[in-house]
């Protein structure tokens, strides 16, 4: 493994590839950026498949995201992350497709957040305010692919940009937490790039980690393929989630 203590060295081209969903409004309208389907796995035994994609429009991305239970369950839900150019929160939709059929939808108030949630069809939302900027992450707990959006946005926005090599240091991000109607700050840590086992092919992929209140992940992305996430793991939780 190379460590890189407290940088990480990047070239500045893949990152902007890297960071296409959050900038470059350049790009063509309806671009696919990323797309594919993640495999949850606690204690060696697939547990979840999530399915995604990220489009990149010419003011800014959309990030969809359906996750189901393996097994007789059933249980699914979907999402929607739409951010601009910028970073700014458009709008954020979850859904509970199977068993039950609550929702919620998180949307900017004037220059904060509010999120509304409904348990059940027809019923009057409840209202969640969040004294945090529109700017904030989206970083909900079922979802894996808003973490690859996280990594994407530390990248592109937190490294020191010279006429050679890019260096990234360690950053914090606001965060909000839909699912538990709560913010938090998100460290990011870079660690540096690691040889990983990747369905019994080995890979150099680049680790950063990320820590909040209650949550440590380690996150593996592929400089070769435009940083797309590849693997990550939970702390302590015997969870792991591999590119299909």
């Amino acid at each position: 493994m190379k460590f890189r203590a407290m940088f990480v060295t990047v070239t500045f081209w893949l990152l902007l590839i890297a960071g296409a969903a959050l900038a470059a409004a350049k790009e063509p309208a309806g671009q696919m950026v990323d797309s594919g389907s993640f495999g949850v796995f606690m204690n060696g035994k697939r547990v979840a498949t999530e399915t995604f994609s990220i489009q990149q429009s010419g003011g800014g991305s959309t990030t969809s995201a359906q996750v189901k239970e393996e097994g007789g369950s059933g249980a699914s839900q979907s999402s929607e992350l739409q951010v601009t150019s910028a970073g700014a929160v458009v709008r954020y939709e979850w859904h509970e497709l199977s068993p039950g059929k609550s929702a919620l939808v998180l949307v900017p108030n004037n220059e904060f957040l509010i999120e509304r949630v409904t348990q059940n069809p027809g019923e009057k939302p409840a209202e969640q305010p969040f004294l945090m900027p529109n700017t904030s992450i989206v970083l909900d707990n079922n979802f894996l692919i808003h973490r690859e959006v996280l990594a994407w946005r530390y990248l592109a926005s937190s490294c020191a940009h010279s006429s050679g090599p890019m260096k990234c240091g360690p950053a914090q991000f606001g965060a909000i937490v839909p699912q538990e109607r709560t913010s938090t700050r998100v460290n990011v840590q870079p660690v540096g790039e690691e040889k990983v086992k990747i369905r019994d092919t080995e890979r150099q992929l680049l680790r950063i980690n990320i820590k909040s209140d209650d949550d440590e992940w380690a996150l593996w992305l592929d400089p070769q393929d435009h940083y797309k996430l590849m693997r990550v793991v939970k702390s302590g939780a015997n969870t792991e989630v591999v590119r299909d």
